[in-house]
């Protein structure tokens, strides 16, 4: 029986991906009750297929007649050049009647509440949100729904659901597919690498790359010197294994989660029908309390579909998330290699299972060595002898080498089948009546399971008497029941027909076209924004971007930068003030009794400010543990606190609100709207590293002055943090990194919680373009200090004060001598980043 896709009550939200037409078609049919999927801008999967505006209206309809919600993707960051395009797509996007979008940044966020308040928004997991305060901040903006980050448990998850739905707030997450090595929204490595970012839909996977983990000692300014490989530490360092939770679904069918998500926009067609039949079909069963088990035919085909293999993931304990020994489709065993024929190129393989290669079925012939695998496409079914069967194979392969089915072609043919059942029809409840022989027709239809629509129509037909053959009632409601070629089907049908009356049967049929019609033009418009209200966001939309060129009151004045420094250690931040820092981010990986007091003191000597840096991941252990520490940190003379989450931000503000709030680089701060939405709570925010210095510039001049802005002008640029304890695999002092295949060599350090940090291979250095920094009227350069000691903490200082009072004097010819300085101390050399060479697009 077809599935009826109408969300079974108390049963999570089954949401499917659509990175194409044809994924979208194939979503609707296993049974999704959504789909997300994103236009050709502003979505977080450049590389799939995506929508064009016209495919993106006529995607909600479709996905509309047949009960299932559109949820579009406007989570990337946006460069304030490009807010007045954001606008018009999001009037687009109510106006087609989208179900909801989901969104990164605050400055889209913003701009969606003030153009089209009524269309809903939810939280990207792009944003990291992590904790109960994340939540209800995004409560408080506007948000319906949050995707939280994939690293969560389920416990923590159910803690958050539960606050959450005392706020009317739903929680989303994610079941099945890829893993970010990284936190969502956090990770700039393709960026700092390639210039591909993440955060623009661009990655380019470089945690899929080899690595090797190396240590060494340092010397004077933190860099590692005599570098050695960890052994024992397989090559794909940062590659993760696939979530799949359909092994004990049930569990999460059962939490207090609105919506289970399919990760998987960039796979194919029949990757989309396969996973989503099969959790589909599991839910339903869950939902109607029958004793539901994972089957093995359902793991198989989850894994024939796509896997590398698989985790329950973080989100139910698992301890399995890396794959470092290969990176790609792992497919399922099929047998062993114990032969090979080069004259022929035929590989014996004994069969291990019940699986039996066909023709069209894709394998992987695996050795030890991942270099050394074979792939293979089945040409012709082979006949299997005593267990054995013959592949051609075109290259040499290792006798034991695992043999995989990664390509099932009759997985292929039964997804197709899956695409090719008839779709689920709306039920309509039809009532007929006569009115001076004319039909009168009204159909009572519930599309998405809300309340029911009522459409009435009155036929232009007047019937004529009959003169010798009356129709009668059961021939007009063959005629007025054929549905066939629409979304719907007449479930009752109440006739009043008087008799006696008679039309061809053509002219019934007509009215009948007509009569669907309407119910199809009155389910869409249903979902859609009245005229009116349509209008009067497009003259909202005109209002704002005539805003956007110049806020009211914004301004910002050339000035010189104070210094602030990053550091992780006393010595570091005695280093800092000693060579001038104005203000000093200690962010401690141990944090021992009475380190930030005492280097309160420092700071308050020299005449500087100590912030108490966070971790960019602030959970709920942390949170417990490190708020009610405030007010007695403040009253010995921390003065702040840094963090990367608007979460941590309110933690922060409510245990002591005396304390000042400085915005890190997690928070992502791309356009003026965005700094206007941190402005009440921040003192100051770090521009994102990712802005070039034009786009830079337009934030500085759009955004006045406040927040005050910073700029990481020194060091290796952060780009990743992740759960996995990389930095926790080897004990003791000294260097860690890890090396990629052109010998870069990327730092490796851990924060309280023991979470990996991986920072650029290269130190961003931009001490030649403190002149363009300071006409940019920004108020505060930041230098990188963690992790490279005291010596490097105060020479760094020292120079960039040095520039700063250069630039003052009007003698920046001194500038290429001071950057000369600089490269001598830095860690891989130096680079402009992205302030000089922007990022790809």
């Amino acid at each position: 029986m077809p599935h009826d896709h109408h969300q079974t009550s108390g049963s999570p939200e089954l949401l499917a991906p659509a990175g194409s037409p044809e994924a979208l078609a194939a979503a609707v049919a296993a049974g999704a009750d959504a789909v997300y999927l994103a236009g050709r801008r502003f979505g977080a999967r450049h590389y799939a297929a995506n929508f064009s505006d016209e495919e993106l209206e006529s995607a909600v309809g479709y996905a509309h007649l047949r009960g299932v919600r559109v949820y579009v993707t406007v989570n990337v960051l946006v460069r304030d050049a490009e807010l007045s395009d954001v606008a018009r797509y999001l009037l687009h996007l109510y106006e087609i009647g989208v179900d909801a979008v989901l969104v990164q940044d605050a400055g889209v966020a913003s701009l969606a509440r003030e153009i089209v308040p009524d269309l809903t928004l939810h939280a990207s997991t792009q944003m990291a949100i992590h904790n109960r305060e994340g939540v209800a901040r995004a409560a408080r903006e506007g948000f319906s729904r949050v995707v939280l980050a994939r690293e969560l448990t389920l416990s923590e998850i159910e803690d958050i659901a539960a606050d959450a739905e005392a706020r009317g707030i739903g929680i989303e997450v994610f079941a099945h597919g890829a893993l970010c090595y990284c936190y969502s929204g956090q990770c700039l490595l393709s960026s700092v690498i390639g210039g591909r970012s993440g955060n623009r839909g661009m990655c380019a996977q470089p945690c899929r790359k080899p690595y090797r983990l190396v240590t060494a000692g340092t010397d004077e300014y933190g860099r590692p010197k005599d570098l050695r490989a960890v052994p024992g530490v397989d090559r794909y360092l940062l590659s993760t294994r696939d979530l799949s939770v359909y092994p004990r679904l049930d569990l999460l069918a059962r939490a207090s989660v609105a919506s289970l998500k399919i990760e998987g926009r960039m796979r194919s067609v029949e990757y989309v029908a396969t996973v989503t039949a099969i959790y589909r079909r599991a839910l339903d069963a869950i939902a109607a309390g029958e004793e539901w088990s994972p089957s093995r035919e359902d793991m198989r085909d989850l894994a024939l579909a796509f896997n590398r293999e698989f985790t329950e993931g973080y989100i139910l304990g698992a301890r399995d998330i890396m794959a470092r020994d290969r990176p790609g489709n792992r497919g399922v065993p099929l047998g062993t290699a114990i032969g090979y024929d080069p004259r022929r190129q035929e590989a014996t393989v004994r069969l291990t299972g019940d699986l039996v290669p066909r023709s069209g079925d894709g394998l992987a012939f695996s050795s030890d060595d991942p270099d050394r695998d074979v792939g293979a496409v089945v040409r012709g079914t082979p006949p299997v002898r005593r267990g054995t069967v013959r592949l051609s194979v075109p290259a040499p392969v290792d006798v034991g080498a695992r043999v995989f089915l990664t390509k099932s072609a009759d997985l292929e043919e039964r997804a197709k089948q899956i695409m090719k059942r008839p779709l689920q029809p709306l039920p309509l409840d039809v009532t007929a009546v006569w009115e001076d022989r004319t039909p009168c027709m009204e159909a009572v239809v519930d599309p998405d399971g809300g309340e029911p629509l009522r459409v009435r129509y009155r036929s232009d037909l007047v019937m004529e008497p009959a003169r010798s053959r009356p129709l009668t009632g059961e021939q007009i409601a063959e005629q007025l029941t054929k549905t066939g070629g629409t979304p719907f089907a007449i479930r009752n049908l109440t006739l009043r027909y008087p008799g006696g009356l008679f039309s061809p049967l053509g002219e019934l049929n007509r009215v009948r076209r007509t009569f669907l019609e309407k119910i199809e033009d009155a389910v869409l418009a249903a979902r859609r924004p009245g005229e009116y209200a349509v209008r009067a966001a497009g003259e909202r939309v005109e209002a704002v971007i005539a805003g956007l060129e110049r806020p009211a009151g914004a301004h910002r004045e050339p000035r010189l930068p104070s210094v602030s420094v990053y550091t992780d250690t006393l010595e570091g931040a005695e280093g800092a003030v000693r060579g001038g820092a104005r203000t000093v981010y200690l962010e401690v990986c141990a944090p021992g009794p009475g380190i930030l007091e005492e280097a309160a003191a420092v700071c308050l000597e020299g005449g500087a400010d100590l912030v108490w840096k966070w971790p960019s991941i602030t959970r709920r252990t942390f949170l417990d543990a490190a708020a009610p520490l405030l007010p007695s940190l403040y009253d010995a003379g921390v003065r702040g606190v840094m963090v990367s989450g608007l979460g941590a931000a309110d933690a922060v503000r409510r245990a002591e609100p005396r304390m000042a709030l400085y915005g890190a680089a997690g928070l992502n701060l791309w356009n003026h709207r965005a700094a206007a939405e941190l402005a009440p709570l921040f003192l100051r925010c770090t521009a994102s590293p990712e802005l070039p210095a034009d786009d830079l510039a337009g934030l500085a001049a759009l955004a006045g002055d406040i927040p005050e802005l910073e700029v990481l002008v020194q060091g290796n640029v952060e780009a990743m943090v992740t759960e996995d304890r990389l930095a926790a695999a080897v004990a003791g002092e000294g260097f860690l990194g890890i090396q990629d295949g052109r010998n870069r060599v990327f730092p490796l350090r851990c924060d309280s919680e023991g979470r990996t940090y991986i920072a650029n291979a290269v130190e961003t250095s931009l001490i030649d373009r403190l002149p363009r920094i300071a006409g940019m009227g920004i108020d505060a350069v930041a230098i990188d200090a963690r992790g490279r000691g005291p010596r490097y903490a105060a020479e760094m200082t020292q120079l960039y004060r040095a520039g700063i009072a250069a630039v003052a004097r009007g003698e920046t010819g001194a500038l290429p001598g001071l950057k000369d300085e600089i490269k001598r101390r830095a860690l891989g050399g130096i680079t402009g980043g992205h302030f000089v060479r922007g990022i790809e697009e």
